[in-house]
C-alpha cells in the first residue's frame, strides 16, 4: 500500500486485487498534475468544483478518492478492477461508499457537466467513444481537462479532443506528464455533429471454422476493436469439440468470438463469458446473440477472473490472456486467470490457453497443474491444455 499526497491530504491506496507483492502504484504522475491544476497550485487558479464533475477513465480510483467530499463526483469507466479498486480506496480512506457516483462505460451518462476531467486511455477509440457519450452533456462554461504522461498523448490524441470537444491546447510537462485543455464548442444547427461510429459490427474472415463469414459485435474498449485479433484466429482453428451439456467459460472473452464458437459447434453446451471490460462483456453479448439466436443459454459477467464461479464447477475453460495492464507488460493477471481455471475446474476438466510463443505459460501451467501439452503452434503463438487432476 502506498501513501499518494496532494493538496488535499494524503491518501491510502492500492490497486485491486490487493497483491503485497505487487510495485506498480495506484497513481502516476498524470494523476498528481490533475490534482495540483485543480487546487490552483500551478500558474493558473483553481478550477471551480461546485458543478457536476465527472471523472472519465480513473484507473484505480486515485483521482475520485482525492475529490470524494470535495464535489459531487461521478466515475465513468470500463474496468470491474478499477471500479472495485475505487469502492475499496474509499472505504480505506473512511469515505463513504456513496460519495463517489459510479457509472460503466455502457450505462447512460449524466445529463450535465460542469467539470470533465479525462485520464487519457490506452485506446484511442475508447477515448473517442466516452467523448463522444460524454459531449451532449457538456455547455458552455465546462471545463475539460485531460491529464496523461507524455508517452500516451499524441497528436491522435489531440485531434479527437478538437474534433468532438472543442479548441484543444496543452500544457508545459511536469514529471513527463502533460495535461490537456479543450473548451466546449456549440455548433451551428447547420452543422451536425460528428457521430459515433462505436460499437462496430463487422464479418469474420471465411476461414475460421463454425464462426467463417459470421458477424462479431465489438465495442471501443474491446482490444483490436477494428478487426479480428491474429491469438484469437489461431485460437479459433484450433479450439477443442466437446458434445453434451458441458459447462464452459469464455474467459477474458472480448468480443466474445471463442465463446460464441463453442456454443455453436456444441448447442447443448453451457458458455459464461467473463471480462473485466464492461464494454467487452456487451460485446460478447451481442456477438452472441446475432449468432446463436435469442433462446441458446448463455450468462455474461463483468468480474475479477474466475473470482465468481463457484469451485469445481466447470469443464472447460479458453482463455487468451492480456499481458498488459494499461502500460505496465505484467503476467500477474494471466497467473489469476490460470490459478483460478484451476479452482473452478471439476476433475478431468481443461483450460485451454493461446499465448505468444516467447511468453513462457507452459511453465507456469506445468507448476500450476503438473502437465502441459502443446496443441498447435507456428511462429509466433501457442495453443496450450492443461488438465486437472
Amino acid at each position: 500500500m502506498n501513501c499518494f499526497t496532494t493538496s488535499w491530504g494524503e491518501y491510502r491506496l492500492t490497486r485491486f486485487p490487493e497483491n503485497p507483492r505487487e510495485q506498480l502504484r495506484a497513481w502516476d504522475a498524470a494523476d498528481e498534475y490533475l490534482l495540483r491544476h485543480l487546487h490552483g497550485d500551478t500558474d493558473a487558479p483553481a478550477v471551480p468544483l461546485d458543478g457536476t464533475v465527472v471523472v472519465l477513465g480513473d484507473r484505480w480510483g486515485a483521482l475520485v478518492t482525492a475529490l470524494a467530499g470535495k464535489a459531487r463526483v461521478t466515475q465513468v469507466g470500463d474496468s470491474y478492477l478499477g471500479r472495485e479498486a475505487t469502492r475499496a480506496n474509499l472505504a480505506r480512506n473512511g469515505l463513504a461508499a456513496d460519495a463517489v457516483r459510479l457509472l460503466t462505460s455502457v450505462e447512460p451518462p449524466p445529463e450535465r457537466i460542469d467539470v470533465l476531467l479525462v485520464r487519457v486511455p490506452k485506446s484511442l477509440a475508447f477515448l473517442e467513444d466516452q467523448l463522444h457519450r460524454l459531449a451532449p452533456a457538456l455547455h458552455a462554461g465546462s471545463a475539460v481537462i485531460g491529464t496523461g504522461m507524455v508517452t500516451e498523448i499524441h497528436t491522435s490524441t489531440l485531434q479527437l479532443f478538437e474534433r468532438i470537444i472543442g479548441p484543444t491546447r496543452t500544457s508545459l510537462a511536469a514529471k513527463k506528464a502533460r495535461l490537456i485543455f479543450s473548451t466546449p464548442q456549440s455548433r451551428p444547427q447547420q452543422l451536425p455533429a460528428p457521430g459515433n461510429p462505436w460499437p462496430l459490427r463487422y464479418r469474420l474472415p471465411d476461414d475460421i471454422g463454425v464462426l467463417s463469414g459470421r458477424t462479431v459485435t465489438n465495442h471501443a474498449g474491446v482490444f483490436c476493436a477494428d478487426r479480428l485479433d491474429i491469438g484469437t484466429r489461431f485460437f479459433l482453428q484450433h479450439l477443442p469439440e466437446r458434445q453434451g451439456p458441458v459447462r464452459v467459460v469464455d474467459l477474458g472473452c472480448g468480443n466474445g468470438v471463442v465463446g460464441t464458437a463453442a456454443a455453436l459447434t456444441n448447442p447443448a453446451a453451457e458458455v459464461t463469458f467473463i471480462d473485466e471490460s464492461y464494454q467487452a462483456v456487451a460485446s460478447a453479448e451481442a456477438t452472441f446473440r446475432d449468432n446463436a439466436g435469442p433462446d441458446a443459454r448463455a450468462e455474461f459477467l463483468a468480474g475479477d477472473a474466475l473470482a465468481a464461479v463457484p469451485p469445481g464447477s466447470v469443464d472447460l475453460v479458453l482463455n487468451n490472456p492480456p499481458f498488459h495492464s494499461h502500460q505496465a507488460t505484467t503476467d500477474a493477471t494471466a497467473w489469476r486467470m490460470f490459478t483460478g481455471a484451476r479452482r473452478a475446474l471439476r476433475p478431468g476438466g481443461e483450460l485451454w490457453v493461446v499465448g505468444n510463443r516467447h511468453l513462457g505459460y507452459h511453465t507456469k501451467l506445468r507448476r500450476l497443474f503438473g502437465n502441459c501439452q502443446t496443441v498447435a503452434g507456428n511462429p509466433k503463438f501457442v495453443v496450450l491444455r492443461a488438465v486437472k487432476r
